[in-house]
């Protein structure tokens, strides 16, 4: 047998018979032999997935300093210390470490899912070698192995099953679905999804009942779960949009301050013939001005701020920029198993020959209540829910817990939903149990498809108990429960109605009947169950969605973001709980099988009205995820299984659930849902665009001042006067501001409107037609206002030294009130609350007007900045020339807004 012959079997084994399966792999049913199993450990490796390649931590470290403006500001300290200006030099590294430091932690240990995975595989597995059971490392399988699976074991690799009694397996974080699947031998169709190989058992799965033995088909990267390493190892990471932006604005920044400080450096040497040396400097000194030191650490801060806002959210980001990806997301791709359900079944309808209820309650907790047409009924008046909820305690063997009031249930789920529906009728679960004692008991298993208890009490009554498949046990029955009590006729038309109605609305289906006999029966037969009971009711089983669920739906909706359902189940459950939870239209449904007869145009079509998706693949998430990308939607996928992990990496934001998630989602995912609420997205979606309000209110203010000083630089220049600012004292300028009124913007609360507006298109520059407008407003003002003051001081006979003093407190005082203005870019800036701001912004508002009192009266450091003091009067009016700056552009903003609302 060769490893390409082997390869070909692992794909296409479950559409064979075990038999050729065996034969093909050259194995019996009594396994391998010791020598054979070494050899074939040498051809095929351990079973686990190959370690990726991965970049060490000084190359992670480096990157964050891959950034064109970085290189700009580097530029710029190599210019400064050439030119003894250390000071200088120190504040800008200061700032491209910090950068590089903040993002390097903040992301911390990138691309860790395929490593994730690998821990999936099970530590050891029992197999049979010469014939013999025994234990070895799970990473010793190999192709022909026999394993031999009970309840509680993780599968070690995929088999191929020769051999079940009973065996169900948990393969949610392949399929989706919540309940377990039950296992057979007989081969299935070819094209059968994963969900529906029922004679295959799946690296990674979880067995939760009954026995079986596989034959081993692939192990390690051969594996499903493999399979799904190998793909995520392929997905390209997309760059977000905000970084995206930046890099292509600091591109086109750094070709413009280039070009002009080149264009001076001419003009000034061979026009005005200014000496090389004074023009060099004066030349440096726009560059200084006009790059926006500061913009990378403030940047870099505002996100930061936002990821402690997520955290305090219950959602943890896992990297930088992903919070305000988040906040631009226009669809939302969502499992459907843990994310809008609860991942528990409950009981929500119960049917009976008289009357259908309704049932209402949260999971397996046994509080609720039970409903007769919309109305609340006492158990007690309906005696036939009494026996119907004995039965259910009877004929079951899971347990009900409860713990800091959270029920949780131990072993199968639809039993676990079966006890609360018990304990809602009235039941008290552990009385019955005590009463009635378990005699004998014929076990679920997927031949017969039904469970059968007998039971005996301590009054000499003895009775049997049996629940499964409606169809199953309807044809067990020869009559049913009166209303008045007794039996009569069996009315299958009516049943069989009844399960019809139930699967319509997705729900699963099991029916219950009783047989009472006599107490010296101590032994339960085939026989005593086959053609003589009484069928007493039906009950219909779903996954209910999370209550929060459809409120963050609709919340959704009304944000302008589309919320699609991408899940393994199959379709009447999916468009179920579709209808449940609020998702629009959902009677259209594509499955699986209907996309992989569609190309990648005819998907990218279909895609975007078609928001139900089921009985879907991992590589049918991810080509969904890629279709609404082609239409330039900003993506976010949420998941919790390792079946999640590409899309989560392929789309824009991959939001992971942090409880009931897998690791391996997990690493694939930017954020991690803590609480494994759908509701706390929503909260997330306004948090992103707090963020980028933030952001773009930080770059609507920093940008005017840096463009105001340069101005102010390249005027003095072309019409050959003194400068008016030395370049040191810019350089103070753009990290004191920067740093401190830059930073205030960062923790600016959210707008009122945030989740009224429709989300921004993808391609959206960050420089739009609006904010040029105001970036040309405003340097043109900053110029007659650091001019104006500037040759007020001349003419006052001042010295240049005061002179500059003067302008440089007008530029920061001009700031401040600018700072005033972009906090309500959105509204009117003459209210009480914008006056009251924030105890961030009065805070670094002070702090700057404390570090300007110092450069201007503090004698060392006048020297260090060649400063002056400023007389009394004079500070009132550098105070009135913010004012006026206010006025102007808060008076340009109001016309622009009561013109755009005309």
């Amino acid at each position: 047998m060769n490893q390409e012959t082997t390869m070909e079997t692992a794909s296409n084994a479950h559409q064979y018979p075990a038999d050729s399966v065996l034969e093909s792999l050259s194995t019996t049913s009594d396994g391998l032999t010791e020598s054979e199993a070494a050899a074939r450990l040498e051809t095929h490796g351990p079973n686990r997935l190959p370690d990726p390649a991965r970049r060490s931590i000084v190359v992670r470290f480096l990157l964050h300093f891959h950034n064109i403006l970085i290189y700009v500001l580097l530029g710029s300290a190599v210019i400064t210390a050439i030119l003894d200006h250390f000071v200088d030099t120190f504040f800008i590294l200061a700032v491209v470490v910090a950068n590089a430091v903040i993002g390097f932690v903040q992301e911390g240990k990138a691309e860790k899912a395929m490593e994730a995975i690998r821990h999936m595989l099970a530590p050891r597995a029992s197999v049979l070698r010469d014939g013999q059971r025994r234990s070895i490392e799970g990473i010793e399988l190999v192709p022909g192995d026999i394993v031999l699976l009970e309840a509680g074991d993780k599968v070690p690799a995929d088999l191929r099953l020769i051999q079940v009694h009973g065996l169900q397996a948990q393969e949610a974080i392949l399929t989706g679905e919540s309940v377990a699947s039950e296992k057979h031998t007989a081969p299935v169709a070819p094209n059968a999804a994963i969900g529906d190989r029922t004679c295959m058992a799946f690296s990674g799965t979880l067995v939760t009942g009954g026995m079986g033995k596989g034959v081993v088909i692939g192990t390690g990267a051969d594996t499903e779960v493999g399979r799904i390493s190998g793909m995520l190892s392929d997905v390209d990471v997309l760059t977000t949009p905000l970084l995206t932006q930046m890099n292509v604005f600091a591109r086109w920044l750094t070709v413009l301050i280039l070009l002009v400080a080149a264009l001076l450096l001419i003009f000034g040497y061979f026009v005005e013939h200014y000496d090389f040396a004074e023009m060099f400097m004066a030349v440096v000194g726009l560059s200084v001005a006009a790059i926006p030191e500061g913009l990378p650490a403030v940047l870099t801060i505002t996100l930061a701020v936002g990821v402690q806002a997520m955290a305090r959210r219950n959602a943890i980001v896992r990297r930088l920029p992903a919070i305000e990806t988040l906040g631009s997301v226009s669809v939302i791709c969502t499992d459907k198993t843990g994310t809008l359900t609860r991942n528990e079944m409950m009981v929500t309808s119960l049917a009976t020959r008289a009357h259908v209820f309704s049932v209402d309650g949260i999971g397996y907790d046994p509080n609720g209540t039970i409903k007769l047409d919309g109305v609340t009924v006492s158990p007690s008046d309906h005696a036939i829910l009494e026996e119907v909820g004995r039965s259910a305690v009877l004929c079951n063997d899971a347990t009900l817990q409860e713990s800091d009031g959270v029920w949780t249930i131990e072993g199968d789920p639809m039993e676990g939903a079966l006890l609360a529906l018990s304990g809602k009728i009235g039941m008290d679960i552990r009385q019955e149990m005590a009463e009635w004692t378990r005699t004998d008991i014929i076990p679920f298993d997927a031949k017969h498809r039904f469970m059968a208890t007998l039971n005996h009490d301590h009054y000499a009554h003895a009775s049997i108990s049996v629940k499964g498949a409606p169809e199953q046990i309807i044809s067990m029955c020869n009559g049913q429960r009166a209303v008045s009590g007794g039996t009569q006729p069996l009315d299958k038309q009516y049943w069989h109605e009844q399960v019809e109605k139930f699967a319509a609305h997705g729900q699963r289906v099991l029916a219950i009947a009783v047989r009472p006999v006599a107490p010296e029966h101590t032994v339960l037969e085939h026989s005593d169950v086959d053609g003589t009971l009484t069928l007493i009711g039906l009950v219909g089983l779903i996954d209910p969605p999370r209550p929060e669920a459809i409120q963050a739906v609709a919340e959704c909706h009304g944000a302008g973001i589309s919320v699609k359902m991408i899940t393994g189940d199959h379709r009447g459950t999916a468009a179920a709980i579709a209808r449940q939870v609020g998702l629009q239209n959902p009677e259209t449904v594509l499955n699986g099988a209907d996309l992989d007869n569609m190309n990648d145009a005819e998907l990218a079509a279909a895609v975007l009205n078609t928001n139900l998706f089921a009985r879907t693949s991992p590589q049918h998430k991810l080509r969904l995820v890629m279709a609404l990308q082609s239409h330039g939607m900003t993506v976010a996928m949420t998941g919790d299984g390792v079946n999640d992990a590409p899309a989560l990496k392929r789309a824009d934001a991959g939001i992971a659930m942090g409880m009931k998630g897998s690791e391996a989602a997990k690493e694939a995912a930017e954020l991690v849902l803590a609480d494994d609420n759908f509701a706390t997205i929503v909260t997330a979606v306004r948090e992103g665009r707090t963020v980028y309000d933030n952001i773009k209110k930080v770059i609507s203010w920093l940008l005017p001042t840096s463009s105001g000083e340069a101005m102010t630089i390249i005027a003095a220049l072309l019409f050959g006067m003194t400068l008016p600012i030395t370049p040191i004292q810019i350089l103070w300028i753009n990290l004191i501001t920067a740093v401190t009124l830059g930073i205030a913007l960062a923790f600016e609360p959210t707008e009122i409107d945030t989740m009224r507006r429709r989300p921004r298109p993808r391609d959206q520059p960050l420089l739009t037609g609006e904010l040029a407008w105001h970036i040309v407003l405003v340097s043109v003002l900053f110029i007659c206002g650091v001019f104006g003051i500037y040759i007020y001081a001349i003419d006052r006979g001042y010295s240049i030294e005061l002179a500059r003093t003067m302008s440089v407190n007008t530029l920061v005082v001009m700031e401040i009130f600018h700072l005033f203005f972009i906090r309500n870019i959105y509204g009117t800036s003459l209210t009480w609350k914008a006056v009251r701001g924030t105890k961030v912004v009065w805070t670094t508002v002070i702090i700057v007007t404390v570090a300007q009192f110092a450069i201007t009266y503090v004698s060392p450091l006048q020297n260090l900045f060649a400063t002056e003091a400023v007389p009394l009067f004079d500070g009132m009016l550098i105070i009135c020339v913010g004012i006026a700056l206010f006025t102007i552009i808060e008076t340009e903003k109001q016309l622009r807004l009561s013109f755009r609302r005309r």
